[in-house]
């Protein structure tokens, strides 16, 4: 019925479209996420008592042994149904008291790894994590029960049931389902992972880090269940000198490639769940705290973090007690599981469509320096059939206009001056779908 609604809205405004299969499919995949099976996940894992990086490794109830081991079994079952289109396995480095920090003990970081292989392009990996770990008040201590219901076992829940139902269809590019360790002591599975990745010369067209999608009321009293935030830094770690200098003759201080995979999120939700209120955030991470996208960024990846609007910090890195009338505490009560599956399908439908998409363009360079016209070319994508201008307002966050010019690789936008905006190129796909945005690297004449 939702897809009928918005087919007759598009016809209603002049701009009526037949979506393609891939389209129609993206409100299945919505559907198709389910409630109950992600609050089983999140209490499975609550029940493990604590998820500490450094916790019990033998017991199979208890401790992050217990439950990566769980998490693992997960995948391999969802594996089994799927007739085996996962390759599921443990990636994992070593980390010593003499690294400092919050270490107390040396221990393996386990991360569980599924990987969705695409059917054309293997090597391209959209990813979707959530952090299998747990922490109570004081970082180093790993036999306190800290059930960490919220943090993070609804992302983990939400991963796992992505991988669910992504794994009945099938993509061009890989989807990559992950369960990362070592957060609370350093975002250490996140590192292992991003270098095992660049190790392994992935393609990552995008890191979803999933940390905290389950709470809806605030502390400061605010209950929203729509809202939610989208974390990205403006531009690029790995950028040169050369880059940051070019930035400012020619603009670009918020068009990074993580940037650019906060906007593509926010407009697939806007476009398919407008239900949904997205909040871009204008910064890497929380102030002054951080997330597994961060190692990634670090390494050149586009990353992002999804999470809710409104934290409670009562209910963080706090030993279940009670003071003041006040309950602390992550436990499982405080989980809100429809807005936890919302969010879940956010992530399920931003996969689907950077999965089945061709990837970003390349090359793109822009002219039109004291002309009337601005200019614009690039590589053309494997797999394009055709290419989508996008242009905004100087100050706006999002691509507000955009033009199909189908399987060019350059094009003259008569009338649209350069200096009063910024541009981009997206690859479109005979499915319908698209490729992020890619901002201009480069000028000519």
């Amino acid at each position: 019925m939702r897809h009928l609604i918005i087919i007759w809205l598009g016809c209603f405004y002049g701009v009526a479209q037949v979506p393609t299969d891939h389209q129609m499919d993206l409100y299945n995949i919505i559907d198709e996420v389910r409630e109950d099976r992600i609050e089983k996940d999140v209490r499975k894992l609550a029940g493990f008592g604590t998820r500490n990086t450094f916790s019990d490794t033998v017991s199979n109830t208890r401790g992050i042994g217990a439950a990566r081991r769980w998490i693992k079994a997960e995948f391999d079952q969802i594996s089994k149904d799927c007739d085996g289109c996962l390759e599921v396995f443990y990636q994992k480095d070593y980390v010593t008291t003499s690294m400092g920090g919050r270490i107390p003990q040396d221990a393996w970081v386990v991360n569980v790894v599924a990987i969705q292989r695409g059917t054309e392009n293997p090597n391209n990996m959209v990813m979707m994590s959530g952090d299998i770990d747990s922490r109570a008040s004081d970082t180093m201590d790993f036999t306190t029960d800290a059930p960490g219901a919220n943090d993070n076992a609804s992302g983990m829940a939400g991963t796992i049931e992505a991988a669910r139902v992504l794994s009945k269809r099938r993509f061009k590019n890989s989807i990559v389902y992950v369960g990362l360790s070592g957060e609370e002591q350093g975002l250490f599975g996140g590192k292992g992972l991003a270098e095992y990745a660049k190790k392994k010369e992935w393609n990552v067209i995008g890191f979803l880090n999933n940390d905290m999608i389950g709470n809806i009321k605030g502390v400061d009293g605010v209950i929203d269940n729509r809202e939610f935030r989208i974390f990205s830094e403006p531009t690029d770690p790995t950028e040169t000198e050369r880059q940051r200098k070019g930035r400012r003759f020619y603009g670009g201080e918020v068009d990074g490639i993580s940037r650019q995979l906060a906007r593509y999120i926010y407009k697939s939700v806007k476009s398919y769940m407008p239900e949904m209120k997205p909040m871009m955030v204008y910064r890497l991470d929380r102030f002054g705290r951080g997330g597994h996208h961060r190692p990634f960024a670090d390494l050149g990846f586009p990353g992002i973090r999804i999470m809710e609007a409104h934290e409670n910090y009562t209910q963080q890195h706090q030993d279940i007690r009670t003071e003041d009338g006040i309950n602390y505490g992550d436990v499982v009560e405080h989980v809100n599981f429809p807005y936890a599956r919302k969010l879940t399908a956010v992530n399920a439908i931003s996969l689907a469509q950077l999965a089945w998409a061709p990837t970003r363009p390349q090359q793109v360079k822009i002219g039109g320096i004291v002309e009337a016209d601005v200019k614009l070319q690039w590589e053309k994508v494997k797999g394009a059939t055709g290419y989508k201008i996008y242009w905004r307002d100087t100050t706006s966050p999002t691509w507000d206009h955009s033009r199909y010019i189908g399987n060019l690789s350059e094009i003259t936008l008569k009338g649209i001056v350069i200096d009063n905006s910024f541009f981009g190129v997206a690859a479109v796909h005979k499915n319908g779908t698209e490729s992020m945005v890619s901002f201009p690297s480069g000028t000519f004449k």
